[in-house]
């Protein structure tokens, strides 16, 4: 036999019984080695040319075997298994472009893999795998752009790996290959980065893994709830986390709960009603009160009963003053609570009302005729101010006097006429707000001394909600769309302006609201056209 080769005993008694059945009495079989078509041999060694596969009929004593502009597809699992005792294998100039898991499983004795000049431009992760014996590695002169992580985990005896003359993207899918060129004792030729343009040229080997901004985030669809909403709102109540939605056409405040063990969101209670446009909650020393706002039939307060677990109504809201709510907002001055619903009638007024310790009254009426769509509490300079949107003016900035314990006229938005919503956030001591225009460009202000100053312009496409949301050190602010796809936007801090990332699809989004449950962070987007959309708030290493 070729190179002293000797096969396991049971494998040749069972080739020796076979043949012997078919041979005549007294003959022995003699097995025989043929050089495959493509392909020159010697006892140890083989170099085919021209081969579209790796051919089967190679003498199983081969030590090194050799390719060279063959017509080889690919190289998959299980190709060389037949050839055990390998030790140098070379692929020079074929037209393969890819590398599958469990290539070289087999070869044990595998010491020189050079892989050279072809095609390549994927290499499976777990390609490599079983070469415990490999010293040398070449995947010279390729078209490979990046790397599987961990491609060369399982190799204990590498001391050599050529990766030059391929085009590496040097991005966060080589910040593996940047960590292990730190830590490992493999020699590895210099390597230099095709892309991305700030790290063109520049050498792989000497970077570091903290070059590499590699965490990103995305919001994913996770639930959907089959009806339209107006408003969400979230709030934590006994030590609970819950979510409030007003459904305009169902006529009803809709209140759910987290469940622990399925992990979605599911019904907890109802507040039914008529054309209900907003159910504010609000929580005074354990006590749950819900302000709920309606087109028609009256606007009233909920209380939490304690005894029966309803909620049960203890109060209208004045009817002549608020005829057609558009906004309730929460807030508390000076250790006192307050809430203000923004009235968009020509008749009605906006008004502020306070808790006295046993019910909400009237405290102060800001101004009538102007149809306010929305109002905003937010602290400048740690003073109490209100904006109020108005269709018929610009927004309108009020500061809380603590002479009369009531809020006055300071200034307004200058050249923002039609602004539906303002919405603001604050980054460190700086305040923003983000202004909604339907039809137009939406806007990023910051105050700067006296005034609101422009930051950015984003145009809108059927507008009306244009929400701040702050999750973790995230900041985003989507950008509602009847027209198109809502627009997800990430705060860049260095450049101090909100940076495209993500687009929903969302019909006639009219809020969306964060909670936090469960160590999980979710995004409730309101539809008035279409289904209610949770997405849940992901966290994703690029470099994984």
């Amino acid at each position: 036999m070729a190179g002293g080769f000797r096969l396991p005993v049971s494998v040749l008694f069972f080739l020796c019984l076979s043949c012997a059945l078919q041979q005549p009495s007294g003959a022995w079989p003699r097995l025989k080695w043929k050089c495959p078509v493509g392909c020159t041999c010697t006892n140890d060694h083989a170099l085919c040319q021209g081969t579209a596969l790796v051919p089967l009929g190679l003498p199983p004593g081969l030590v090194s075997l050799s390719f060279v502009q063959s017509g080889i597809g690919k190289i998959e699992e299980r190709n060389f298994f037949h050839l055990p005792r390998l030790q140098l294998l070379l692929f020079n100039s074929n037209t393969f472009n890819i590398i599958r898991d469990n290539a070289f499983v087999g070869l044990l004795h595998l010491e020189y893999l050079f892989i050279e000049n072809n095609s390549i431009k994927s290499i499976s992760r777990k390609a490599f795998r079983g070469l415990k014996s490999l010293i040398y590695l070449s995947l010279a002169n390729n078209d490979l752009e990046t790397l599987p992580v961990d491609l060369f985990q399982g190799l204990p005896a590498l001391a050599n790996v050529d990766l030059r003359g391929n085009a590496f993207h040097c991005d966060c899918r080589l910040k593996w290959l940047v960590a292990w060129l730190r830590n490992s004792n493999t020699t590895v030729e210099p390597i230099y980065c095709k892309g991305p343009d700030e790290y063109r040229g520049r050498k792989l080997n000497s970077m570091n893994p903290r070059d590499f901004d590699c965490i990103t985030t995305e919001l994913r669809l996770y639930q959907t709830l089959p009806y339209e909403s107006l408003s969400i709102d979230a709030f934590a109540y006994l030590n609970e986390e819950y979510v409030v939605i007003a459904q305009p056409f169902a006529g009803r405040c809709a209140f759910l709960e987290w469940d622990h063990v399925e992990m979605v969101f599911r019904s907890y209670d109802n507040i039914t009603g008529v054309s209900t446009v907003a159910c504010k909650p609000l929580v005074i020393r354990d006590k749950l009160f819900v302000i709920v706002a309606q087109l028609f039939g009256g606007s009233y307060i909920y209380k939490r009963d304690a005894d029966s677990q309803k909620f049960v109504k203890i109060q209208d809201i004045e009817n002549h003053k608020v005829r057609k709510p558009n906004d309730i907002e929460t807030f508390q001055v000076e250790g006192e609570w307050y809430f203000a619903v923004a009235d968009s009638s020509k008749a009605g007024s906006t008004t502020i009302y306070k808790w006295n310790g046993y019910g909400f009254y009237s405290h102060q009426s800001l101004h009538a005729w102007y149809r306010d769509t929305d109002v905003e509490y937010l602290e400048i300079g740690n003073k109490p101010h209100l904006i109020l949107s108005s269709s018929s003016q610009r927004p309108v900035i009020y500061q809380w006097d603590k002479g009369t314990k009531r809020f006055v006229r300071h200034t307004d938005i200058p050249e923002m006429e039609d602004v539906y919503a303002v919405k603001h956030f604050k980054v460190k001591e700086d305040v923003f707000v983000c202004l909604t225009r339907f039809i137009g460009d939406s806007k990023l202000m910051k105050w700067a001394s006296s005034m609101f100053q422009d930051i950015e312009r984003i145009p809108s496409r059927g507008s009306m909600v244009f929400q701040p949301l702050g999750i973790n050190e995230y900041r985003y602010a989507i950008l509602g769309n009847d027209y198109s796809l809502s627009q997800v936007y990430r705060y860049d801090v260095a450049k101090g302006t909100f940076v495209s990332f993500q687009e929903l699809n969302v019909q006639a989004p009219r809020s969306f609201t964060h909670i936090a449950v469960d160590n999980r962070d979710f995004i409730f987007a309101s539809s008035f056209k279409g289904k209610t959309q949770i997405y849940r708030h992901i966290i994703i290493d690029l470099s994984t």
